[in-house]
């Protein structure tokens, strides 16, 4: 009876590791997802485009400059693709460094200067802009003024790529796991542009983030609120093209090395980042040279060349 007591209890405990060994965690984001091809989707983040439509379910999301110090997105899915995303608008020249680290993606977006076209056929990427696709997979809101319309459908995405051979996450240089790093607690944190604003709130268990003053809530009322929360200092300098008004398109610089921040469990941690080429992902570590491991979430990542502002937490009695 006791040796089939004992049987009983080591099969349970096989059975529990088996189980635990099964679950698949996202390279991106560290959630328990399983990776699929990822596809890269240039998204709006003038006050025109807001609400914006599935945002919430990106694994990364990077904050870049364009033209007059505005800021837009390059959203990376990849453990799920929403029905709906958007609004989709026009590629950008530092989209392409950035991109390359993930391999070759599926980049949706809805047009580019005619210059900087050649580029990104050039790129290792699949081209999948809205100027030679179908209007199925390009929508067209009618609540919203164009340009800020135009919608991708997530299930004709899908359909899309599904005879190409779009990467999977595996290039990926962060890692994650439990907090082990010095830092300061702070409460929030302001990241600037010339013409654009965000703000990050520890709310105890992430960071709700701000737009322009203005809480970032999706179409569907979700607050957007990453687990990670990144500030990377980079070099942002004029590139050669121009948009159609002939304001100057900045081009954002992020192989290299350079320092930051890295946000995570209402802590702030100064950190340096480390990218020898384009197509390797990017390393974070502290002033002691020691790792930074991202928590596990959604992450948003703002490239920016100017100091954050942080606001420190309030002391415990």
């Amino acid at each position: 009876m006791q040796f089939k007591r004992l049987l009983m209890t080591s099969v349970a405990v096989l059975l529990l590791l088996t189980s635990c060994s099964d679950k698949q965690v996202s390279a991106i984001s560290g959630k328990e997802a399983v990776d699929g091809p990822i596809i890269v989707v240039k998204i709006d983040d003038t006050p025109d485009a807001h609400p914006q439509v599935g945002i919430d379910k990106a694994d990364l999301v990077y904050i870049e400059q364009v033209e007059g110090g505005l800021v837009r997105l390059a959203a990376i899915f990849s453990t799920e693709i929403p029905n709906a995303i958007g609004p989709v608008r026009s590629a950008r020249i530092s989209d392409i460094d950035l991109m390359a680290q993930f391999g070759k993606v599926a980049f949706f977006y809805s047009g580019a200067q005619s210059k900087f076209l050649p580029v990104i056929k050039a790129a290792n990427l699949f081209d999948i802009g809205a100027e030679h696709e179908s209007p199925k997979l390009y929508t067209r809101d009618a609540n919203r003024n164009p340009p800020y319309d135009m919608i991708l459908s997530g299930n004709e995405a899908i359909k899309r790529i599904a005879e190409l051979d779009v990467a999977k996450a595996s290039n990926i240089a962060w890692r994650f796991g439990k907090l082990s790093n010095d830092g300061n607690p702070i409460s929030s944190v302001k990241v600037k542009w010339p013409a654009s604003n965000y703000s990050a709130t520890w709310n105890g268990k992430s960071w709700d983030l701000s737009q322009n003053n203005q809480a970032d809530v999706t179409s569907d009322g979700v607050r957007i609120s990453p687990s990670t929360f990144i500030i990377q200092n980079v070099v942002i300098t004029d590139s050669i093209y121009k948009d159609k008004l002939g304001g100057i398109t900045p081009l954002s610089i992020t192989v290299g090395e350079g320092t930051g921040w890295v946000l995570r469990d209402g802590i702030a941690i100064k950190a340096t980042w480390n990218r020898p080429d384009s197509t390797s992902g990017t390393t974070w570590s502290d002033e002691k040279g020691q790792e930074i491991k991202f928590a596990a979430g959604q992450i948003w990542i703002a490239l920016t060349d100017q100091a954050p502002e942080f606001t420190v937490a309030p002391t415990k009695k």
